[in-house]
């Protein structure tokens, strides 16, 4: 029988962990439930109490309860709620995790599922599944659902809601697991829709030559995704044609992966190529969302939620120098490859963000501060074209046969 671990506060949130309890249940689930309240009493007594929670995360929990620092109190039991369910995963008492709360709650129990593997199923029930997720995803595969009215008692809509977690976490966790993917080596690849082209080229060379291609959306969320497995030593390699967040990040827009994108393959010394796809725009939500600070630039609607920004010249000057220092602090072999007429679909010519002087500028800051460690290669295909992928694929595929970091090369 599987067993879902079960996060809740049970001084405020002990009616509706019953009831998931008794859905779960009747699913044909084991149920362990872990209590991470920390000043009210617990409806009912849990599997793993409040104080073994907060002694996991270093804290004492009359002291928590005494200082009346929430702030505190929620930093401690997310650790420990962090370290409770990694020894049940270790001593095989946890298959999966549904957990519900507001934002204290969520904050606490998404901490202890960023700590679980990818793949074991974690569910979470919150008020704040409709907005900003970003803080309590982060990385990881958990699956947010809205509650939609507060977690504050069982009623007309939080029934149906509660109802299809459980119903979803069941599912989840007694379904057929899929066959193992196999043990290829694997290498980290960015893309935008309007690189895909690229992509997909590069993709299906490197896949030939016995790789196995993890494609990264350069949403934000996409980068720092690729970030954390290379900084895992997860990746053989990256293949970063789309660093396209650099630009967010630069200019406030909604798809920023932070400071540190690019730079975790080359703190591990691992194999890179790397491309300037979609340093031509920077992304904002719907058009009136766009900061009045950009009035008069140039912006093109991608579709009715997203509207995109063409960077001007001093832009990718500035993204020129940035990206050099990101590729000459990189330990491992690192080549550039710089394609011809544009940055992606967009900026070629007859696209809406056509602009040469811009492209230019980009080439020439970037070219001009990198280190001669840094291998150039100059291109006459586009982009967004699917040899140009292949090219980088090849050039990928060499350094990784060579880099004294690589493993056995790969069987097609």
């Amino acid at each position: 029988m599987r067993t879902v671990v079960l996060i809740a506060t049970l001084d405020t949130k002990h009616e509706e962990c019953a009831h998931l309890q008794r859905r779960l249940t009747a699913r044909g689930c084991h149920t362990l439930v872990v209590d991470t309240g920390v000043l009210g009493t617990p409806g009912f007594a849990a599997d793993v109490d409040r104080a073994a929670v907060a002694e996991a995360g270093g804290a004492d929990l009359a002291g928590l309860a005494a200082a009346g620092d929430l702030q505190a109190a929620v930093a401690a039991m997310g650790r420990g709620a962090a370290a409770v369910v990694r020894r049940l995963r270790e001593e095989e008492r946890l298959d999966a995790v549904l957990a519900l709360g507001g934002s204290c709650g969520t904050t606490i129990a998404t901490e202890a599922m960023r700590a679980l593997p990818l793949g074991v199923p974690k569910v979470m029930v919150s008020t704040m599944a409709s907005g900003n997720t970003r803080p309590y995803v982060g990385t990881s595969d958990i699956t947010m659902v809205h509650s939609v009215v507060d977690v504050a008692g069982l009623n007309a809509v939080s029934i149906p809601v509660l109802d299809n977690a459980a119903a979803a976490t069941a599912g989840m966790v007694t379904a057929p697991r899929s066959a193992p993917a196999g043990t290829r080596p694997l290498i980290g690849a960015s893309m935008i829709g309007l690189t895909t082209a690229a992509v997909d080229g590069l993709r299906a060379r490197l896949e030939a030559e016995g790789y196995d291609v993890l494609v990264f959306h350069g949403n934000g969320s996409g980068g720092r995704s690729l970030e954390a497995l290379a900084s895992q030593g997860l990746l053989v390699g990256v293949a970063d044609l789309t660093p396209t967040e650099l630009a967010d990040d630069l200019l406030g827009g909604v798809c920023s992966a932070g400071p540190d994108r690019l730079t975790a393959a080359g703190a591990r010394g691992l194999p890179q190529v790397v491309s300037l796809g979609g340093l031509d725009m920077v992304m904002f939500g719907q058009r009136a969302s766009v900061p009045a600070r950009y009035a008069g630039r140039l912006l093109h609607s991608h579709h009715a939620n997203v509207t995109l920004m063409r960077t001007s010249v001093a832009d990718c000057a500035e993204l020129g120098r940035r990206l050099a220092r990101k590729l000459n602090a990189a330990r491992g072999p690192v080549s550039l490859h710089l394609p011809a007429d544009g940055l992606s679909r967009l900026s070629e010519p007859g696209g809406a963000f056509h602009d040469p002087r811009a492209d230019a500028a980009l080439v020439s800051a970037l070219t001009s501060a990198l280190s001669p460690a840094v291998t150039v290669h100059r291109s006459g295909l586009r982009l967004n074209d699917p040899a140009f992928g292949a090219a980088m694929a090849d050039d990928l595929a060499r350094l990784c046969r060579t880099s004294p970091a690589a493993p056995a090369t790969p069987a097609p």
